[in-house]
């Protein structure tokens, strides 16, 4: 975190903070060496950080969340290691490219946050018999 902005209020100083955009990510070797209090505290921080960034644009006179396309879905999708990487492989693929975009007057700047966890076991067996009979939509709206 650096300070980005500061100003006195009732002789306090108020300081606003953002996140380094050159430390907004860890390697593979620095999370396998975190405690797992380690790892809910920053999960806790960018969950944070997340509800800031909404506030904020949610207190913008010209907020309109249909015309900015804001979405806040999650999907629950059962995926064997194969499928996890490919489909991490392909958000990737279909990010990436576009971290590179510069400020112009015709670009907003958007957050996106994937996040992956487990939530459930695989199950002792699978059922391929009423698999279609359960999946879902995504639906829509935010």
């Amino acid at each position: 975190m650096e300070v980005a902005l500061e100003r006195r209020v009732r002789g306090a100083v108020e300081r606003r903070y953002r996140l380094r955009r050159d430390r907004a990510g860890i390697t593979a070797d620095i999370a396998s060496s975190l405690s797992l209090d380690d790892h809910r505290s920053g999960f806790a921080a960018a969950l944070a950080v997340l509800t800031a960034e909404f506030t904020a644009y949610l207190d913008r006179e010209t907020a309109d969340l249909v015309a900015d396309l804001v979405g806040y879905r999650q999907h629950a999708v059962w995926l064997n290691p194969a499928e996890l990487h490919g489909m991490i492989d392909g958000m990737w693929k279909a990010i990436a490219p576009h971290l590179v975009n510069e400020p112009s007057p015709d670009r907003t700047r958007y957050l996106t946050r994937p996040s992956l966890l487990p939530v459930e076991a695989p199950p002792p067996e699978s059922r391929s018999d009423d698999t279609a009979a359960h999946s879902q939509s995504p639906g829509t709206g935010i």
